[in-house]
């Protein structure tokens, strides 16, 4: 049986070598020069394979359609890939919040053990091969027409397809939303199409509401996310709350950074997957209603953090106010508390009242910011959305709309929190796919 796998991501490739070690005659095709561009990518170009958890509690951690990829997780686990990769000779330890990443800290080792194993299997790899239509007849496939790296049009026959193409996030990757097409020409729906683990911007001066520009002296969040631009802040404590509704929408505890336009770092990717999801969310952006809330000592309650403070501002009796954190707080970061708390920086410590005191307190452990809007698709992890999960088979990826069609990764209406869970779905979606 001839197979045509289209796109040469971690899905396409996992789908290419499970067919072939099935027996069967596997053409990849790949619009991009070189494969796994995508992958090469992930976890900041160290690629965070998956996780450690259980593979069970994989599905509470794809808050994107997670029970429908039960029977794939389960025909491929986090186990299986690692495994997989260590008889490619690739080592990997296990890193802070359950993530799995190569000893190297290279994806490029990732990438070129998938091509190893594709090279022993004799998978017939065609780079430059942009597909243009996949051709049915009856409601069953029949083949695959693409231009080939020579600009001809090629007709390429084949018994069963597997489109795993991505989605529409880092588009210079190859993953620009062909696959939809290709789909939706064959009669499947595509799920509305957003970005998911994507940073998020704050808001300015001239869209954020008097009661916000109240809360801090520097003016509005953007301007204040400039000047932290670049600091990380590691184990802090997230709260997003919407406002309006008084609802608490995600917690989070863990890493984030400052950027020129808002926020980023691992915590914040995963809250714009809830975020996304959360009723009237573009609304609730426009009138400044959704919050973040950073805890800056989330290891002190209110009361040990005044404590510290008291014994801190004794040791420093006779300083100024503006060099008297030090102890407390990142370089960067004290200018801003220090304006934001409109204690007079150049008050001794000994002359600051306890009211002032509380105040900086509060200013601590609700250190907070005002979110605007989502930054574009180009600028996400993954993408949220996709082929309708009701037109796919769980059990085995197959449409059911067109015979012989199978999907795998990012193209399907799949979406996860950071820590591997992503890449997880496209080995388990790809295996289970190429089975």
């Amino acid at each position: 049986m001839k197979v045509v796998v289209i796109g040469g991501g971690p899905a396409g490739m996992m789908s290419a070598i499970t067919a072939s070690e099935k027996g069967h005659k596997v053409i990849l095709l790949e619009k991009m020069n070189t494969l796994g561009r995508k992958l090469l990518i992930t976890g900041k170009g160290r690629c965070n394979i998956t996780s450690s958890l259980d593979i069970k509690d994989f599905i509470s951690n794809v808050p994107g359609n997670g029970k429908f990829l039960y029977s794939s997780f389960q025909n491929y686990t986090n186990n299986d890939i690692i495994n997989f990769l260590q008889k490619q000779g690739v080592k990997v330890k296990e890193e802070r919040g359950n993530r799995i990443f190569p000893v190297s800290d290279k994806s490029k080792e990732v990438l070129d053990a998938f091509i190893r194993r594709m090279k022993v299997l004799k998978i017939d790899i065609r780079t430059n091969s942009k597909v243009v239509k996949i051709e049915t007849e009856n409601g069953a496939v029949k083949g695959v027409r693409y231009i080939n790296e020579q600009g001809k049009d090629v007709l390429e026959n084949a018994d069963k397809v597997i489109l795993a193409t991505g989605g529409k996030s880092y588009p210079n990757t190859g993953s620009t939303g062909d696959g939809y097409n290709l789909a939706s020409s064959l009669g499947h729906n595509i799920t509305k199409i957003k970005p998911s683990l994507v940073p998020i911007s704050v808001a300015d001066k001239r869209s954020e509401t008097e009661k916000v520009l109240r809360e801090s002296s520097i003016g509005d969040s953007l301007n204040l996310c400039k000047k932290l631009q670049g600091l990380t802040l590691k184990n802090v404590l997230i709260k997003i709350k919407d406002e309006k509704n008084n609802k608490l929408v995600y917690e989070d505890f863990g890493e984030m950074i400052f950027t020129h336009f808002g926020v980023s770092g691992p915590i914040i990717l995963s809250s714009s997957a809830i975020l996304l999801r959360y009723k009237n969310i573009e609304e609730l952006f426009k009138q400044g209603n959704i919050k973040l809330v950073i805890d800056l000592k989330p290891a002190l309650s209110v009361e040990k953090l005044e404590l510290r403070l008291i014994r801190e501002f004794k040791e420093q009796n006779n300083k100024l106010f503006r060099n008297s954190l030090d102890n407390l707080l990142p370089k960067k970061l004290i200018h801003s508390i220090v304006e934001i708390s409109n204690i007079n920086p150049n008050k001794k410590i000994n002359e600051i009242t306890k009211e002032e005191r509380s105040n900086l307190v509060n200013i601590l452990k609700n250190f907070k910011l005002t979110f605007r809007e989502f930054r574009p698709i180009e600028d996400a992890i993954i993408t949220a959305g996709g082929i309708n999960i009701k037109e796919i088979n769980p059990k085995t990826m197959e449409s059911k709309k067109v015979k012989g069609l199978f999907f795998a990764g990012e193209i399907i209406d799949v979406d996860a929190y950071t820590g591997g869970f992503n890449l997880q779905i496209a080995y388990s979606t790809g295996y289970t796919a190429g089975m």
